[in-house]
This record gives structure tokens, sequence and C-alpha cells, in this order.
């Protein structure tokens, strides 16, 4: 369903008049399309602190200065004490209003050293900075901390912020780890090219978009649905050239009926298919319950525990789920919804370290907001308008906000981002 005032915010009527009345003025976004890949404008360096990290190898193309900067990267790896906390203030403050509508400002943190508080402190308080200006900040405009050690690990992450296809990923912090040394692609726009990726809930919606993104990154695609949508399943993977699997993710063998129909093994694992019931807890039967609960939380686990315990995830593979900010602030008549999400938070938390460990496999979550699809296209309008409005870009997100974000976690040189769990809502005002 279009979104109308975000229309009307764009005429010169309705700028006049949501001004006096001080309603918000969300700006279109500009996303990623083959006719404009990457941001138009220069991409602009600032320091705070002493820094060791080389960039311009990682992120080209970096100016000293810009009247108006499509992208501001900020290097605040080196603040370590107050006094020098002072020098964000002063590198972004002449420019943060000359930063071009849907620009971005990435800001580079350093993990936290425990021998030393007062680095902790400062560094920690780069985060309450990245995300007060996210709110603040405006005209389609993204803030985001990156916190790294070495450049060179987090190329695809910064090279992600600083696109296009990061048009609805603000307020985030991303802890970027030790450099992967998987091969680069030889193909810088199919990094994907030669693996295989799994997306369960495939056949409509965010699971669609998610299988159309893979693909144009080079997957072979592999669209699973439940069997009564096993013809759109089809439609979906005839269009993308990949294969369609009717299953019920829920059954009990489904782990191992994954194994067998992918012998030659999987790179890439999207957990997409979800359900919900909503009702309050007061009257809500076990069934509305255990339903949610068993396709949102327990079929992820146990299929991932069989495609991993099988060897069909393959060394450097990707599992990416989807978790939901319901999951991190809780929903009014959404207990079993939540408790749900919540769990996918927990899987990343817990399997991440060990998966990485033992099978080479990195383990991350998506946490999608208000994005638009067919299901808030259903939801009564003044709810619908405000789940749209209640974030820092004032908009819904689309289904490809949340594909683009799982594609840049399955890219192979995404090893060194592991346990992370990142909210594609705009920086919604419920739990960011």
């Amino acid at each position: 369903m279009a979104d109308r005032y975000l229309t009307f915010t764009g005429t010169a009527p309705g700028r006049f008049l949501t001004r006096r009345l001080g309603l918000p003025q969300p700006a279109p976004l500009k996303r990623w399309s083959p006719q404009r890949p990457a941001l138009e404008g220069d991409r602009l360096l600032r320091t705070a602190g002493k820094s060791d990290l080389e960039l311009t190898d990682v992120v080209p193309d970096l100016t000293g200065a810009s009247e108006q900067p499509a992208a501001v990267l900020l290097d605040a790896t080196g603040v370590r004490d107050v006094e020098t906390l002072a020098e964000v203030h002063a590198a972004l403050h002449p420019v943060v209003r000359s930063v071009a509508a849907s620009g971005r400002i990435v800001v580079l943190g350093a993990p936290l050293d425990p021998a030393d508080h007062h680095q902790g402190a400062v560094q920690q308080a780069l985060e309450g900075f990245t995300r007060s200006l996210g709110k603040e900040i405006g005209r389609g405009r993204t803030v985001n901390l990156v916190r790294l050690t070495d450049a060179r690990a987090a190329g695809s992450t910064l090279r992600f912020l600083l696109s296009p296809k990061s048009a609805y990923v603000s307020g985030q912090v991303i802890e970027v780890g030790a450099r992967d040394e998987s091969a680069t692609p030889a193909d810088p726009d199919r990094p994907l090219a030669g693996r295989t990726a799994l997306v369960t809930g495939a056949a409509r919606g965010i699971g669609e978009a998610v299988a159309e993104t893979l693909a144009r990154d080079g997957a072979r695609v592999v669209v699973l649905d439940v069997p009564q949508a096993e013809q759109d399943a089809r439609r979906v993977a005839d269009r993308l050239g990949g294969t369609a699997l009717a299953l019920d993710i829920t059954a009990p063998d489904a782990g191992g009926r994954l194994a067998a129909a992918l012998p030659d093994g999987l790179d890439v694992l999207v957990h997409n298919a979800g359900i919900t019931r909503d009702r309050r807890l007061v009257n809500m039967p076990a069934e509305r319950w255990s339903s949610v609960l068993d396709v949102n939380l327990a079929s992820v686990l146990r299929t991932t525990d069989a495609l991993l315990e099988s060897g069909t995830l393959r060394q450097g593979g990707r599992i990416v789920a989807t978790a939901s900010i319901a999951g991190l602030a809780g929903n009014a008549g959404q207990t079993n919804y939540g408790a749900s999400k919540a769990g996918v938070v927990g899987l990343v938390r817990g399997l991440a370290p060990r998966a990485l460990a033992e099978h080479g496999v990195t383990v991350n979550a998506v946490a999608p907001g208000f994005i638009e699809t067919r299901m808030t296209a259903a939801v009564p309008l003044l709810i619908r308008e405000a789940g749209r409005r209640m974030n820092s870009l004032a908009q819904g997100g689309l289904p490809v906000d949340v594909a683009e974000t799982t594609a840049w976690l399955a890219h192979p040189e995404s090893g060194a981002v592991n346990g992370q769990v990142v909210r594609v809502c705009g920086q919604s005002l419920l739990g960011a």
C-alpha cells in the first residue's frame, strides 16, 4: 500500500502544512538500483584522536574536504579520554549540516578496553552519540557505529553502510571481529557466484525479496515454503533460475529432508519463515502460543542443528535468522511472537562463537521494524501510520531493505561479522 503521507509531504503545500503543524517530514530514501549503485557525491574522512587504521585501501576516494559530502567517515578509534572525545564534536559539528539528503555518517570506534575504564567510558559514549545524532539528523540520512580493530576486516560492512543498500539501517552498533581470510570474490558485483542459498518462507513478502537479492548477487537460490504455497514458490524460483522446495519446516524430519535435498552442500541459510497469531495473553489459547513458537523458533533451532551436524553447511557458510524489534522491545498482543523472536536473538548470541570455531560458519540476525508488506497493509490505519512514523526516518521500510542487510551478512567477506543482531527499522523509537 502506498504511503500517501510521504507523497503529500513531498509537495509544496504538504511541506508548508506539516512544517507549520510540527508533523514528521519524511524524505524519500535513495535505495540501490542498477542505475544508481552508489551514493552520488564525495566521501569525507574525519579523525578524532590518534588512529592507526589504514582506511584508504578499504574505502577508496576519501577526501579531506567537500562542500556537500554524500558520506562522512569519522575515525574515532583513537578516542581514549573525555578530552579527546571533544574532537568528535569538533570533527562533525562543521559538516553535519551539509551532508546530502539520504547521506551517510559512519563512526568508527574501538572495542572497549577492559584494562582502561576511561577508554571504555568514552568509547561507550560514542554509542549514545551515534544513536542521538541519528534521531536528529533528518532528510533521510543515517548514522551508524562500527567497532573494529582492523579496517580490512570491515570492508564489506563499510561498503554496505556507505551505500544506498543501507537506506533503512540507522542507529546501529556493529562489532567487527578479527579479519577473515576468505577468498575475495572474483566478481565484486556477484559475490555469491558459485554459492547455494536456502531461504525459508520465500514465496512472498520479505522472503521473496531476500531470494531476489541473493540471486542478484550470484547465488543459486533454493526457495522454500509450505506445501500450500508451492505454486508461488515455483513462480519465484523459476523467475530467479533457482529451485523450489515445498516443505513444512516444523516437521520433525525437516532438517534431514533439507540435508537430503542439498547433497552438494549449502553456503547461506536464511531463516525467514514466520507467523503471527496475535492476542493478549489473557485471551490466548495454548494453540496460538505453541504454533508461533514452533514455526518461529523451534524449527529454526532444529533445522540449524541438523544442517550443522550433517555438514551440509559448508566451511565459510552464513546463517542469517530473522528476529524482530518485537523481540527486542516487546509489543502488546504479541507475547508469543515477541518470545519467539527474542529466542532467535538468544540463538544467535549462543551459537555464533561455537559455530564459527567448530564449523567456520557465522550466525547473525536481522531485526525488521515496520516493513511495508501485505501483512502490514491489513493493519488498521491509525496503527499503521504510527508504525510508519515512529522511527528516525518517519516512514516504513521495504522488503528490499531487509534483503540488502541479509545479503551483506551473507557476503563472503563478512566473516568478521558474527553474533550480531542488526535492526532494519529506520531507528525505531521502540527498542532503539
